[in-house]
């Protein structure tokens, strides 16, 4: 699986309604509002590259409320668990 992480712009009397809308559309796992300089992160877990370029050029950009996206393909995943586990011996 690919995971994308999309900084989503969206128009500020909108945003409960657009931060729905792309939870809404498959391929989407969370959606979060946010403060700071973007209005909603969405994390996206597809199979490949091109469902990728469908959810968020197909898909997210076309939304009303959305005014701009900026996708980061994600390489690898850390997590506590996941450290702990590699430093863990054996307890």
């Amino acid at each position: 699986m690919i995971t994308a992480i999309v900084l989503i712009a969206a128009d500020v009397h909108n945003i409960p309604e657009t931060a729905q809308a792309v939870a809404d559309i498959p391929g989407v796992t969370e959606v979060y509002s946010c403060a700071g300089d973007v209005d909603l992160i969405a994390k996206i877990r597809v199979r490949d590259h091109e469902q990728i370029a469908d959810v968020v050029t197909g898909k997210i950009n076309r939304l009303a409320g959305v005014t701009h996206t900026t996708t980061h393909i994600a390489f690898r995943s850390y997590s506590s668990a996941d450290t702990e586990a590699a430093f863990s011996i054996g307890e």
